[in-house]
């Protein structure tokens, strides 16, 4: 498995990026991946089939100028900034019989997950049906989705170690589906950044660690530049907040 800690200056590159690697890796011509990434500005992302007006204060977005786009995995909105460290698993199903089955692959990948946050003394729990939450308040700190090939899945998820999280509260209304252990808590009470300080925040080190990603590749290769140029041009991702509809 190959480590690369990319991130771009645009939300839909960001977004694509994810995309380029489980393409490239169906086609065989990439291995298993993990990838890092952070935004350095605030956007929003919907699911596939997520619905603008139902999870996103369009207003707020609107005034502030928060672009939202949309990725191909499915879930719930997500606000992404500073503060939130993005994790992204290119994997091959051949690895292991669990990963054939959506549900017992969130059980696998979000428990390997939390060795790595062991390693940095953070206790973390599983908590159907893909998030991860702090043992002792109960609070999330990661959400996931995947989206699934014939070959290869790509599992992505959220690290909140800095985040300012009184912005959820600004763009993003509560969802109409939430997990049992929300208990509808509004999402200041809700959500939790990692507790960590400054000398602890080697998340990328620990997860390095546990799922084996010993080569690092921190740049694009020629194949990965062009088919995310072609995505750019050919899979638009951005939502159009005064029409509700991507352009």
């Amino acid at each position: 498995m190959i480590l690369k800690d990319v991130s771009f200056r645009t939300p839909q590159e960001n977004i694509l990026f994810d995309e380029v690697l489980l393409h490239l890796a169906e086609q065989g011509a990439t291995p298993q991946t993990l990838r890092f990434w952070e935004s350095k500005e605030l956007f929003i992302v919907l699911g596939k089939i997520g619905r603008l007006k139902e999870e996103v204060c369009v207003k707020s977005a609107l005034q502030q100028r928060i672009p939202v786009v949309r990725r191909f995995s499915g879930g719930g909105a997500v606000l992404q900034g500073p503060g939130c460290l993005n994790f992204s698993l290119i994997l091959s199903k051949s690895q292991d019989p669990t990963l054939d089955d959506l549900h017992r692959s969130y059980r696998f990948i979000l428990g390997k997950v939390a060795q790595a946050l062991s390693l940095l003394k953070v206790e973390a729990v599983f908590q159907p049906p893909s998030d991860l939450s702090l043992k002792e308040t109960n609070k999330k700190i990661s959400g996931n989705a995947q989206h699934r090939a014939r070959r290869y899945i790509l599992h992505h998820g959220t690290l909140l170690y800095q985040f300012d999280l009184i912005q959820m509260e600004r763009f993003l209304k509560m969802p109409r589906q939430m997990p049992f252990y929300r208990r509808n808590r509004a999402h200041e009470d809700f959500v939790a950044n990692l507790p960590l300080k400054g000398e602890d925040l080697d998340i990328k080190k620990a997860f390095q660690r546990v799922f084996g990603a010993e080569q690092e590749q921190n740049h694009l290769t020629l194949q990965e530049d062009a088919c995310l140029k072609d995505f750019l041009k050919n899979k638009p991702t951005l939502v159009d907040l005064n029409n509700s509809v991507i352009f």
